[in-house]
């Protein structure tokens, strides 16, 4: 029997765990975590919905997995670096994996069961900070700020109606300016004109912001 006739024989033949979570994240990329449902993930996978619960107990298992592979793909601060550029690194590499699951920023804090990647990430970050001279209280404060910035600036570039310089440059033209007239509002109308001219891209805000944060906590470590 060739493999296509056993597929049609047993839908959902070939299923795994990482399959399941896979498909899962796919769904959750391109429609958000809200709709996810045991059922929606079967159809997607051609399975009957009881069959995914061999490989997950229930909806909150396989969240915790979802995550713990988001997790996955943040870069570790390399041991090799310096704290500061250790973080940058990591805050850098955060903001991407998030950018493309943006459906996880709600759940990153939220698992009280987190999966390897996840307890290896937090036992990265939080060495990391403890070995640059952190104690425990401010290694803590350091890690919510980090990761309160990245959070918060992933959702907010994801809310922006534009994806580019130039799509933004375009809207200041033809939304944005004819809205701000400089009689009313000279510096909004001020600012608004010379970014455009400049080519100016919001995506470069995150280092500014995030070197900011660096620095607040350089002088946090540095008094504690």
């Amino acid at each position: 029997m060739s493999a296509q006739e056993q597929r049609a024989v047993a839908p959902g033949a070939g299923l795994s765990a990482r399959r399941v979570v896979d498909e899962a994240i796919r769904l959750a990329d391109r429609e958000g975590v809200a709709g996810l449902s045991m059922r929606r993930l079967a159809e997607s996978l051609d399975a009957g919905a009881m069959s995914l619960y061999r490989y997950v107990a229930n909806k909150g298992e396989l969240l915790n997995a979802m995550i713990d592979v988001v997790f996955a793909e943040i870069d570790l601060p390399p041991r090799d670096a310096d704290w500061r550029s250790a973080m940058r690194r990591e805050a850098m590499s955060a903001r991407a994996a998030l950018a493309r699951h943006p459906w996880a920023i709600s759940l990153m804090e939220s698992r009280t069961a987190p999966g390897p990647a996840n307890l290896r990430h937090r036992e990265a970050v939080t060495a990391c900070l403890r070995r640059a001279g952190f104690s425990v209280r401010t290694a803590t404060h350091a890690d919510w700020l980090l990761s309160s910035y990245v959070y918060g600036f992933v959702m907010q570039e994801a809310s922006l109606p534009f994806d580019s310089a130039d799509e933004l440059a375009d809207m200041a033209e033809d939304v944005y300016l004819p809205q701000l007239p400089p009689e009313e509002f000279p510096y909004l109308h001020e600012s608004a004109s010379e970014l455009t001219a400049a080519g100016y891209d919001p995506a470069e805000e995150f280092l500014v912001g995030l070197d900011l944060v660096l620095d607040a906590l350089e002088t946090l470590r540095t008094s504690a």
